[in-house]
């Protein structure tokens, strides 16, 4: 039976019978006798980040806002708009699937592979023991070789790993970091093996420890000396790898680990500040290595929520490198890539990951990343399959090519909710930020930091329990799905095959230059020059990745959380 629902003319207000009140109060009014029979879902709508969201948003939302002082035009201060001119009109963001898994013929025959299909630019996943400073014969890379990433020992791992690339027109992101010196060494000893101009290469390494202590845990050496090789490697790239990205400052795992959005971009930021202030006070010119920083966020389900924090973001970071560092317009630029949230994914009905990665990634586009990975619907299960990644790129693909989508800049600009909420996520994440300056800066702020990334993580699974937030096939539409085949390799076979390719490579190599090699780097890291030209001397001589960790840990030691 069908109901009839009388709607009020607009000039009468039901509740009176007096003249009608204006404005968003006299919609109200006329809408509550309608609420009283059909209420709402609930009582109170609201994102990660504990912003209610109203029912309706009006221009008197967004009365404060200044468009040339708040939202400008894209490729000028404060970028909120856009960190170019035209943005995807020029051209489409850069499709760089990650990859990593097993050795590195295996991940060779995957970059190859997704190259071919059309992706534009490599990312690169390392195992356990690659980003913890430990070869794979060490009895601590047991049972982990391969399984999360590639296994690179030596500058003979990342040859193969590079078998074919042409690393003059293919950029290369490389998410390590305590030990992304030595893959940065590996990677530049390669190139000058081909040829290549150092000027030549480009890519990133993401090189950002403070995240590692915050809410990831790959970390080696101790806070000081490992910000002090960050510094080396800005000083180093800067003269001599001027196209390299030498950080990406990442607010991916601070969201992995349970964040806020607002608290994404707010523990980002204070992790970048420290290390721009740690590399003035080193003697660089904020206005020669800030450009090249970049940074790196997820996108999740909450669309309008994730448009809002990126174009938050870029605001933002513009006002706060200008206001403390007087920084130019070029170095107030925030460039970031974007993943999909991994940890979003769900076992359980894992095709229904191609939806969520789909809504990810039209948030990532719509909020104007300059690079986009979408995550395989399989990797809930398992390292993703061929299949599953094609997949993935393919739906950037559709995005960039059917849907409209960057035909022209920002398009959600002016909505009245997108722009109440981009305040609101920049206002949120200032107010963290101003804590964590109070206390000293990111380098003192990491347990504070912790606790709140907890404290969220522990409220979100709440709502999930309670069913106040719905994930579906988890707690609500949850039938069962048939067994994927994962197709999984071998990988104690795996790790049997690199362990003895890395004793044929340490057997015919000249110790006694790998002996002095590391003495240079124990010099070096004791005294106050800077580490990476001794570090390529020794990848060079085929010195290995864990025995330059183990170098650096003799003269610092390591980190213990406290």
């Amino acid at each position: 039976m069908n109901e009839t629902h009388v709607v009020p003319n607009i000039g009468e207000d039901p509740g009176t019978t007096g003249p009608a009140v204006d404005g968003k109060a006299g919609w109200v009014a006329r809408i509550a006798p309608g609420l009283s029979k059909h209420p709402e879902r609930r009582e109170g709508f609201a994102g990660t980040s504990g912003i209610e969201v109203d029912r309706l948003y009006t221009p008197a939302e967004v009365e404060g806002l200044d468009y040339e002082r708040d939202l400008g035009y894209p490729g000028e201060y404060p970028f909120t708009r856009g960190i170019q001119p035209t943005m995807y009109r020029g051209r489409f963001w850069t499709m760089r699937q990650y990859a990593g898994f097993g050795t590195a013929d295996d991940t060779n025959r995957r970059f190859h592979h997704l190259l071919n299909a059309g992706q534009t630019g490599l990312s690169t996943a390392f195992d356990l023991p690659t980003q913890m400073g430990y070869d794979s014969d060490h009895p601590m890379a047991a049972g982990e070789v391969g399984r999360v990433g590639v296994a690179i020992d030596t500058v003979a791992d990342m040859r193969k790993l590079l078998h074919d690339i042409p690393l003059d027109r293919v950029s290369t992101s490389m998410t390590i970091n305590a030990t992304a010196s030595i893959l940065l060494a590996f990677y530049i000893a390669i190139a000058d093996e081909q040829g290549i101009p150092r000027s030549k290469i480009s890519g990133t390494i993401q090189n950002d420890i403070l995240k590692e202590y915050i809410a990831r845990g790959t970390y080696v050496f101790p806070v000081e000396p490992s910000l002090r090789l960050i510094t080396d490697i800005f000083a180093f790239c800067n003269t001599e790898v001027p196209r390299w990205n030498t950080i990406s400052i990442s607010g991916y795992h601070i969201r992995e680990a349970g964040s806020t959005a607002a608290q994404e971009i707010a523990f980002t930021f204070a992790n970048a500040l420290e290390y721009v202030r740690r590399a003035i006070a080193a003697g660089l010119d904020v206005n020669r290595f800030a450009p090249r920083l970049s940074f790196f966020f997820a996108s999740h389900n909450d669309l309008f929520e994730e448009v809002a924090k990126f174009r938050a973001a870029r605001r933002l970071w513009a006002r706060l490198m200008r206001e403390r560092f007087g920084a130019s317009d070029d170095a107030a630029r925030l460039r970031f890539h974007t993943q999909t949230g991994g940890v979003t994914l769900q076992a359980q009905q894992p095709l229904n990951n191609v939806v969520r990665v789909t809504v990810q990634a039209l948030a990532a586009t719509l909020g104007g990343t300059q690079s986009l990975h979408t995550n395989g619907y399989d990797e809930a299960l398992s390292l993703p399959t061929a299949q599953a990644a094609t997949l993935a790129l393919r739906t950037q693909q559709v995005l960039a090519h059917e849907s409209g989508i960057g035909d022209t800049v920002d398009p959600l600009a002016g909505s009245y909710y997108v722009e109440s909420l981009t305040s609101a996520v920049e206002e949120k994440a200032r107010e963290y930020l101003d804590k964590i300056e109070e206390m000293g800066g990111a380098a003192e702020g990491i347990a504070y930091m912790q606790e709140e990334i907890h404290r969220a993580a522990y409220e979100h699974q709440i709502a999930v329990e309670r069913g106040d937030r719905v994930i579906i096939g988890v707690n609500r539409f949850s039938e069962r799905d048939e067994p994927f085949d994962l197709g999984q390799p071998d990988f104690s076979a795996l790790e049997r095959s690199q362990r003895a390719q890395l004793t044929a490579i340490k057997a015919e190599r000249n110790d006694v230059e790998v002996s002095s090699r590391l003495a240079a780097i124990r010099s070096a890291a004791r005294g106050g020059e800077n580490l990476m030209p001794a570090i390529i001397d020794a990848v060079k001589a085929t010195v290995s990745l864990g025995e330059i960790s183990d170098a650096l840990r003799a003269e610092w030691g390591t980190y213990r959380p406290v």
